[in-house]
C-alpha cells in the first residue's frame, strides 16, 4: 500500500523529525557520556559513541543511588495514590453537582496553579516542622502532592464534563448513590483520563526537586534528584557516573510513558474534545 502525501506534509515531516532530534539528542548524549571514561569525556574531538563502553559503571551506580531510587519510587506511587482518591471525588462533585461556588473553586484551582512552588515550600517547611512531618515519606508525599492535586482536578473535572448527565442520572433512579454511580458508571468510562491524571502525578513527584530540598534536613530519606545534586557537589569528578545516575532515573518514567501511551493519548484527546 502506498502513501501519498498531501501539500506540504513532506516538509511537516522533515521538520518533525528534525525536532523529535534536536529533543532527544541530549538524552543520546547522557546515555553516550555514562558509558565513556573521565579521559574520553573531555576528549577532543568528541566521539559519538565510545569505542569500549564502560558498562561496569552501571553496578557501582545501582549500588550507590539504588536506595535513594526506591525512595523516589515509594514517594511517587503514594502521590499517585493520594492525588487520585481526592480528585476523582472532587472533579466529580465540581462537574457533576450543581452548586453555586463551583466557579470560585476552579478559580481557585487556577490560581494555585499560579503559585510558585518555592513559595509553598517555604510555607510548608513551617508546617511540616511543626507537625514532625520533615524527613519522612509522608511530609514528601504530602508536599508533592499540593502541586499535582489541582492539576488532576482539572483535568479530570474537563473529562466529567463531557459524560452525559443520563448516565448518573439513570444509576440513581435504579436506587444507587453517588458514591456507587461514581464507582460503577464514572470510574469506567474514565479510565483514560484516570490513567493519565495518575501519571502526569507520578512524573510530577518523580522530577520533584525543590520540595526534596525544602523537606529534608538529612540524610535519612534522600530522593533521587536531590541524591544527583548533592553527588554533583562532592564528586565533580566523576561525570560518567553522575550521567549513569541520570540514565537510570530516567527510566521509570519511560517505561511508565511507553506503556501509558495509548491511555494519555486518549486521555487527552477526549478531554478536550468533550
Amino acid at each position: 500500500m502506498s502513501i501519498k502525501f498531501g501539500k506540504g506534509q513532506p516538509l511537516a515531516l522533515i521538520l518533525a523529525l528534525l525536532a523529535a532530534v534536536f529533543m532527544l539528542f541530549p538524552l543520546y548524549w547522557v546515555l553516550v557520556s555514562s558509558l565513556k571514561t573521565v579521559a574520553q569525556l573531555f576528549a577532543y574531538p568528541p566521539a559519538f559513541f565510545p569505542s569500549s563502553p564502560q558498562w561496569s559503571i552501571f553496578p557501582q551506580v545501582i549500588a550507590q543511588q539504588g536506595g535513594h531510587l526506591l525512595t523516589s519510587l515509594i514517594v511517587s506511587a503514594g502521590v499517585v495514590c493520594l492525588s487520585l482518591v481526592i480528585t476523582i471525588p472532587a472533579a466529580y462533585a465540581l462537574a457533576k453537582f450543581d452548586m453555586k461556588v463551583t466557579v470560585i473553586l476552579v478559580f481557585i484551582l487556577l490560581i494555585v496553579q499560579m503559585i510558585p512552588s518555592v513559595s509553598l515550600s517555604n510555607a510548608l517547611f513551617l508546617i511540616f516542622h511543626h507537625l514532625g512531618l520533615l524527613n519522612s515519606y509522608q511530609g514528601l508525599i504530602l508536599a508533592d502532592s499540593t502541586y499535582s492535586v489541582p492539576f488532576d482536578v482539572l483535568i479530570l473535572r474537563a473529562f466529567f464534563l463531557g459524560i452525559p448527565n443520563e448516565l448518573v442520572e439513570a444509576a440513581l433512579v435504579d436506587g444507587a448513590s453517588d458514591w456507587r454511580a461514581l464507582w460503577r458508571i464514572i470510574f469506567p468510562v474514565s479510565r483514560s483520563a484516570i490513567i493519565t491524571a495518575g501519571l502526569f502525578s507520578f512524573l510530577f513527584a518523580w522530577g520533584d526537586f525543590l520540595f526534596a530540598l525544602t523537606m529534608t534536613t538529612s540524610n535519612s530519606i534522600q530522593p533521587i534528584t536531590l541524591s544527583i545534586y548533592r553527588y554533583l557537589g562532592t564528586n565533580t569528578t566523576d561525570w560518567n557516573a553522575l550521567m549513569a545516575t541520570a540514565v537510570l532515573t530516567s527510566i521509570p518514567a519511560a517505561i511508565l510513558l511507553i506503556f501509558a501511551q495509548r491511555y494519555i493519548t486518549s486521555g487527552i484527546s477526549t478531554t478536550g474534545l468533550k
